[in-house]
C-alpha cells in the first residue's frame, strides 16, 4: 500500500528542558586525582505522551543519564530530560510509534548532547560529547525483542 506522503504532517513545535541535575558529590578532591581515568555509563530512555489526540500533539521525552566514576567512586552524575512537542498526522499507528520513538529522539539528541556538554564543562571536568545514536536501530531492536518475547517461546 502506497503512503500519501502529501497528507503527513511532521512539525517539531516546541523544545524545552524537562528536567536537569548535576552533581559531583567529590568536588574538589576530585580534581586533585593523579590518576583521571574515567568510567563512563551512558543511559538513554525515551517516553512520550498524547496531549491533543485530535491535532496529533505529543510530548516526547529524551532522558540521559551519565554516571562517570574514578577508581570506583562518583566523580559526577548528570541527568537531562530533553523534550519536545511535535505536531504528528497523517502517519498509520505502526509508523507513528517509529516516529515518536526514533524520529523525535533523532531531532532532541542535539540539544541533549549540548547540555551534557555543558553541564560537565561547567562542573569543572573535560568537555564531554555524547557519540551519535541510532535510534532507528534501537527502535528496531525493542521491536524484535517485544516480538520474541511475546511468540510464547522462552528465548
Amino acid at each position: 500500500m502506497a503512503v500519501n506522503k502529501e497528507n503527513i504532517v511532521f512539525h517539531f513545535d516546541r523544545i524545552y528542558l524537562k528536567d536537569i541535575s548535576f552533581e559531583s558529590p567529590r568536588s574538589p578532591k576530585i580534581f586533585s586525582e593523579p590518576d583521571y581515568s574515567p568510567k563512563i555509563d551512558v543511559q538513554l530512555n525515551t517516553s512520550h505522551e498524547k496531549l491533543d489526540q485530535a491535532q496529533g500533539i505529543f510530548e516526547v521525552v529524551l532522558k540521559a543519564t551519565v554516571k562517570t566514576t574514578i577508581n570506583l567512586e562518583t566523580a559526577f552524575l548528570v541527568e537531562v530530560q530533553q523534550a519536545g512537542v511535535f505536531t504528528i498526522s497523517g502517519v498509520n499507528e505502526h509508523h507513528l510509534e517509529q516516529v515518536l520513538e526514533a524520529t523525535c529522539p533523532n531531532a532532541l539528541f542535539p540539544f541533549l548532547r549540548e547540555q551534557v556538554n555543558r553541564l560537565v564543562t561547567e562542573g569543572g571536568f573535560p568537555a564531554m560529547l555524547l557519540q551519535p545514536v541510532n535510534f532507528d536501530a534501537m527502535y528496531q531492536q525493542k521491536r524484535s525483542s517485544e516480538d520474541r518475547s511475546s511468540d510464547g517461546i522462552a528465548h
